[in-house]
């Protein structure tokens, strides 16, 4: 009898010990648990975003942990490898692009956060309308960039691009440029800002957080910039079937509360836009 008591208890024991290492299986690769969300985000204005809703966050009984990437293809490549439960750095388009370039990229997005105007630089000029023929306009080598940057410019009234083209357009779709406008493409979005501060070329297409981590202020030293209508919201992304943890959805009930959209507003003095879907 005592053997067989021994025989249940150490199975028990096996069982219980499998059902843990389950649970584990379960939960998040990157926090490790089901209160910490591992999330990746560029340092501008993506983490500091977050640093400001951290307290609030881990107030609701979770944990926030912030990893901060300096690039654009880092944070996706570790949410595939589950070294993070989830990041916040891309638009839609730029997602898109991504899982179409990478096939074993299995994304959602939970939600967006905030709008980045994309703002055009010139330290030679004081308006598009002012650039001479034969200017040339620096833009990132984003590829999924490449819509929105022409868009942008045929809205300004610098370009017309083919009928229907709008995020998926690149320079071939380009049907009048009357001013003959030369783009180079080959720039990293980081390194926009120091080709601007270098005088490179007549014109710099920076993001809004490259700008503002570089000093700039995309209200003052724009010579245009995207309204608050873009389409190119920033969004909380997870793998594919976690867009509803309750980790996210709790962060994201948190980013959109008044108190913090506004405290977005004031922060970046309105050259980051928040939104509530």
């Amino acid at each position: 009898m005592k053997l067989w008591k021994k025989f249940v208890g150490t199975a028990a024991v096996s069982v219980l010990a499998v059902s843990l290492a389950a649970c584990g299986e379960e939960s998040s690769s990157g926090g490790g648990d089901s209160k910490t969300l591992v999330i990746g985000a560029s340092n501008v204005p993506h983490a500091q975003i977050l640093e400001h809703v951290q307290k609030e966050y881990e107030a609701k009984g979770y944990k926030l942990e912030i990893k901060k990437f300096q690039d654009y293809v880092l944070p996706n490549k570790a949410l595939a490898e589950k070294e993070i439960d989830a990041n916040y750095f891309q638009h839609v388009p730029y997602l898109e692009q991504q899982e179409k370039e990478n096939k074993d990229y299995k994304f959602a997005s939970a939600g967006g956060v905030h709008v980045e105007p994309l703002g055009v630089y010139s330290k030679k000029y004081k308006s598009l309308d002012k650039l001479p023929k034969g200017a040339t306009i620096l833009t990132s080598s984003n590829v999924a960039e490449r819509g929105r940057v022409l868009t942008f410019l045929q809205n300004e009234g610098l370009i017309k691009l083919k009928d229907g083209k709008t995020t998926d357009a690149q320079l071939k779709d380009i049907v009048e440029n009357p001013k003959k406008i030369k783009f180079k493409t080959n720039i990293e979005a980081s390194l926009l800002p120091q080709a601007y501060k270098n005088n490179e070329g007549d014109a710099v297409l920076i993001n809004t957080n490259y700008a503002i981590d570089n000093g700039l202020n995309p209200l003052k030293d724009t010579i245009a910039l995207e309204d608050e209508s873009s389409p190119y919201v920033n969004i909380i992304v997870t793998r594919d079937g976690d867009e509803k943890d309750k980790r996210v959805t709790t962060l994201l009930d948190i980013l959109h509360e008044k108190k913090n959209q506004d405290w977005i507003t004031k922060k970046y003095k309105g050259a980051v836009v928040p939104v509530s879907k």
